[in-house]
């Protein structure tokens, strides 16, 4: 049995999750793995850049690309805690990312509910540590709300 399943690096996406959320970021992280290695780490960055498009996936994809050389990311899994998003899918078509791993759905802004075309080589595996995922995010906004 392969010790690195989805589970496994979707707990590496929440680890970058913890990352945003202590930086008091929407926590979201992402990892990029290439042949069972992790070759990008992210998570959102929205706040401390001050930047729309500061999502964990977009970090994640320019980490992955610089890393490989290339802005291909064929051969490569997406592991994302959150549904991305309609900007976030739409950078993962030009990818051609292979394969999308999240944890929680997004039902009003994902990807699925505003019918994004991915690349239609991606393979896409939802609800991977689902629980967990949305968790850290219902706790993140329920401390936001208490604090307003």
């Amino acid at each position: 049995m392969n010790p690195f399943d989805d589970e496994y690096f979707m707990r590496k996406a929440l680890q970058e999750a913890q990352n945003a959320y202590d930086k008091g970021e929407v926590p979201v992280g992402a990892v990029i793995v290439f042949k069972d290695q992790i070759i990008a780490r992210a998570h959102n960055l929205t706040e401390r850049l001050n930047d729309v498009t500061a999502h964990a996936e977009m970090q994640a994809f320019t980490s992955a690309a610089d890393f490989l050389g290339g802005k291909y990311l064929k051969d490569c899994t997406l592991y994302v805690t959150l549904e991305p998003c309609q900007m976030c899918a739409g950078a993962s078509y030009w990818t051609q990312i292979s394969k999308i791993v999240y944890g929680a759905s997004e039902p009003k802004m994902g990807f699925t509910a505003m019918k994004t075309k991915l690349h239609p080589k991606t393979k896409v595996v939802s609800g991977v540590l689902e629980e967990e995922c949305a968790h850290i995010l219902k706790k993140f906004f329920v401390e936001k709300r208490n604090l307003n």
